[in-house]
């Protein structure tokens, strides 16, 4: 049987990942056996083949910050699509969008 490809790895653990809570990308990176890859979890992300299925909408940043970059539309529609499963999303001082991973952190 052929191994699965990182990507997929990545797939597969992300589709788990519960309604209302959220994942960070090292978090990811660790559960694929690859913890240094945290970056290649976000790319894999971004080029997500099944938006909507994948729900990368609920993988955050080590500190909890939204995707500026979000694939499928920037954080607004990140932080919109995990309000409505009553993750809460708040301003950082910086101006950035977060989400308190002591209360919405998946523990797996």
């Amino acid at each position: 049987m052929e191994e699965k490809g990182f990507f997929e790895k990545v797939y597969e653990i992300v589709e788990q990942i519960p309604c209302g809570k959220v994942a960070t990308y090292g978090q990811i990176a660790r559960m694929c056996a690859s913890p240094r890859s945290s970056r290649a979890v976000g790319y894999a992300l971004h080029v997500n083949p099944r938006p909507g299925i994948i729900p990368c909408h609920r993988v955050v940043n080590r500190e909890g910050r939204l995707a500026p970059a979000f694939a499928f539309g920037g954080p607004e529609v990140q932080a919109a699509l995990l309000e409505r499963e009553e993750v809460s999303v708040f301003q950082g001082e910086d101006g950035l969008l977060y989400v308190d991973l002591d209360k919405y952190l998946w523990k797996q």
